[in-house]
């Protein structure tokens, strides 16, 4: 009894993927780290074969199934596939046999999840088509043309660069502007997001690896190589921790770096530009940034304005976003309505040029045959503050309201004078709320109810929301 609960607390503490199936092929053994690489429930794989739940290319079983049918035993194999919810899955695993004197009882699997790894790679890729100049800044206030000029200046050297501005007020584009107007240009520009990854697989995309480092790593070029000659930017650097953040200010020093795993440094020769969504001097203070790697990256500092320091650049913005989702959507939207631009030119934008743009395709999205934006278009709390401030005649106040718990009420309404799209927003909400309520504010469970997954729940608690659940 006690050697059970000890085998079962190692199945769910162990930090990788385990799945073992019996001789016929259905699961026996699923642990939590493999229910969250797959992002399915153990439910729904237990006691199931494998072609019942998950899905592979055509042609092509799984190494489980090879290792039952083949009685082999198969190392560092990259695998993708799909789970019963259509979402693709890339792990690499370590897969074998278990045999019983002369006969295979069953197979186990053992799985390190790089579907993150995969998507950032994509994501790198896609950010390295995309090719932003100058001219792609949108505005004329004084405050935007400043920086521009600035920025300008600096593509006349290889100097490193520091980009600082709130999230969202299109720091990377100035980032590629810069690249793209000095004589790197015909050189690669690579973009990372520091945090998007935890320190041990970032540490290894920026520095690359060596065969044999550790299990399963092989000879791979870091950034820094894949840079050369070119520009590297390394989005929220002061999400970088401060062991990492040391490592790249000696690349910065000695401009060599040193693959993980290897004895020799590598020669680079790459521009470095950083950006940082918070004041350095503040995340010096609080120890998020260390201040001789500050020194070395902001030998030029550009700081990018947030849209509620140039608001008379909301027009412009607003009427360029609309020609990009008119040619994307196929529509013909010509304008804003005249209290929609009132509330815009009033609100504080926390989400900068980002969050007007978010705003203005989601109104596109509502909008049928309709040739403006107007209030009924966008999400009902904001909607309702516009209506509030034309029926008063007063400005709409800087500030939206903003749920901070699941538990607070829904402003009282009448659904009677909402429109349909108000109307099914006010219900879904009240509905998931009541869900939420039902199991306690727990994700997973409330999920489970609505026939979602939890990635689909997160999705319209962001929508609605809906804030501050307890896992």
């Amino acid at each position: 009894m006690v050697e059970h609960e000890m085998y079962e607390k190692l199945m769910e503490e162990v930090d990788i993927g385990v799945h073992a199936v019996d001789m016929n092929g259905n699961t026996v053994i699923y642990n939590t780290k493999m229910a969250s690489i797959e992002s399915m429930d153990k439910e729904e794989v237990i006691n199931r074969s494998i072609d019942q739940v998950f899905k592979f290319k055509s042609g092509e079983p799984s190494t489980l199934e090879r290792a039952l049918q083949e009685g082999a035993e198969f190392k560092n194999i990259k695998q993708s596939y799909l789970n019963n919810k259509g979402n693709e899955i890339t792990s690499v695993n370590h897969t074998f046999p278990v045999w019983k004197k002369d006969t295979i009882i069953g197979a186990v699997e053992l799985a390190k999840d790089v579907t993150m790894l995969e998507k950032l790679i994509q994501e790198n890729m896609d950010r390295a088509q995309r090719s932003y100049s100058f001219e792609d800044v949108i505005g004329q206030s004084t405050e935007i043309k400043e920086i521009i000029e600035y920025a300008k200046r600096a593509t006349r050297t290889s100097s490193s660069v520091l980009i600082i501005g709130e999230t969202g007020t299109g720091k990377e584009i100035f980032a590629q502007s810069i690249h793209n107007g000095s004589d790197r240009s015909s050189k690669p520009f690579i973009s990372q997001n520091c945090a998007a990854l935890p320190d041990s697989l970032i540490e290894s995309i920026l520095f690359g690896t060596k065969k044999g480092a550790f299990t399963g790593s092989a000879d791979r070029s870091g950034l820094f190589e894949q840079a050369e000659g070119g520009t590297l930017l390394l989005d929220e650097i002061n999400s970088l921790s401060m062991h990492l953040q040391s490592k790249l200010l000696r690349v910065l020093q000695e401009r060599s770096v040193r693959r993980i795993g290897d004895t020799k440094d590598i020669s680079v020769d790459v521009r470095i530009i950083a950006t940082s969504n918070e004041d350095p001097i503040e995340a010096i203070t609080n120890q998020r940034l260390r201040k001789d790697l500050y020194y070395r990256l902001g030998v030029v500092s550009l700081f990018v304005p947030p849209l509620k320091d140039r608001k008379d650049d909301i027009k412009a913005l607003s009427d360029y976003f609309i020609r990009k989702y008119n040619a994307l959507f196929q529509m013909n939207i010509e304008k804003i309505d005249q209290n929609v631009m009132h509330f815009f030119m009033n609100y504080e934008w926390p989400g900068n040029v980002r969050e007007l743009e978010h705003l203005i395709e989601g109104a596109m999205n509502i909008t049928d045959y309709e040739t403006a934006i107007r209030a009924s278009h966008l999400p009902m709390h904001i909607h309702k503050r516009i209506k509030t401030a034309s029926d008063s005649s007063k400005p709409a106040a800087p500030d939206l309201p903003q749920e901070k718990y699941v538990e607070e009420e829904e402003p009282a309404a009448s659904t009677e004078q909402m429109g349909l799209n108000d109307f099914l927003y006010y219900q879904e909400k009240q509905f998931i709320l009541k869900v939420l309520e039902e199991n306690n504010y727990h994700v997973k469970n409330s999920a489970a109810q609505l026939g979602l997954s939890r990635q689909s729940l997160h999705y319209r608690l962001n929508k609605l929301n809906i804030q501050k659940l307890r896992l």
